[in-house]
């Protein structure tokens, strides 16, 4: 069978059903006038979303690494987190929090923590739904927990998060952060709340309030899609409000990509060399800034 064509439009309003307002018939409804018939559209649902038969690029059996579900305190309740170690690594290692999209803690983002680990971190997946009881299986209903999530509190748990990883036995007391899409967001939040923070990365993320940004302390790198225009809309004034107020940070925009480049397992979306060259920096500047 031929491969369906994906047009920018249906991307679009697969980002408007995934980030803004648009429910899942509404959204099937736009895309089949999209795709000109419900079987073109039903084919090409499933080719924008992600999919967790995807989501493995490292074994969560490869003996490289020690990895296992752990909780520990969050700032208000317990939290639930997914924690990768390097076995053979000598001396402490630096600890890197990996901060999910606005699907909570899943299959890719744990395999992201396991890719991080291999970089030689001590790596740290929370899951910001468990004041909620944690991800459920669905992914719709991940994606309706966030709505209306008290973004303070869940800042707090990521504070939680790094106070929690500083005090293992391993790394070597200073944390980053990375995150992606609501993660990132989260990771530009957790600047400005977060003091010790030792450097932050965040892929196409929604920038924090400005007048919060004197507070940022870590040097950050942000990274964007060309395409990602609801996202974009924020970078001039974030830039000029990190400018203003002296903070380190690199911003990185790859031109011709879509919000989400970075998640392999949505292969309409998915841009292996954006994906790679923004991985590459992102580890060399944790490398930087934590060791």
């Amino acid at each position: 069978m031929e491969k369906p064509t994906i047009t920018q439009a249906m991307i679009n309003a697969y980002d408007e059903y995934t980030h803004l307002t648009l429910d899942r018939r509404s959204f099937m409804e736009k895309l089949t006038a999209l795709a000109g018939s419900g079987a073109a559209a039903a084919a090409i649902a499933p080719l924008l979303a992600a999919n967790s038969a995807k989501a493995q690029m490292v074994a969560e059996t490869d003996e490289r690494l020690a990895a296992e579900d752990i909780t520990y305190p969050g700032a208000e309740g317990e939290m639930k987190g997914y924690l990768v170690r390097p076995k053979d690594a000598g001396g402490d290692l630096p600890g890197v929090i990996v901060i999910h999209e606005n699907r909570g803690l899943n299959a890719h983002i744990r395999d992201v923590a396991r890719r991080m680990a291999l970089e030689g971190f001590v790596a740290l997946a929370p899951d910001f739904l468990s004041p909620q009881g944690g991800t459920p299986a669905d992914e719709d209903q991940a994606r309706q927990m966030f709505s209306g999530m008290d973004l303070d509190a869940a800042a707090a748990n990521g504070e939680a998060t790094r106070v929690f990883l500083t005090g293992l036995d391993g790394p070597n007391g200073k944390v980053g952060a990375v995150g992606f899409c609501w993660g990132g967001g989260m990771v530009n939040r957790m600047a400005t709340r977060s003091p010790e923070l030792g450097a932050g990365v965040a892929y196409y993320g929604s920038q924090p309030p400005l007048e919060d940004v004197p507070a940022i302390e870590a040097p950050l790198m942000l990274h964007y899609a060309g395409l990602d225009e609801r996202i974009n809309a924020g970078i001039d004034a974030y830039r000029q409000a990190l400018e203003e107020n002296n903070k380190p940070f690199e911003i990185h925009v790859y031109e011709g990509v879509n919000h989400a480049f970075n998640n392999d397992t949505s292969s309409a979306r998915y841009d292996k060399a954006a994906a790679d060259l923004a991985w590459s920096r992102t580890v060399e500047f944790f490398k930087k800034h934590l060791s």
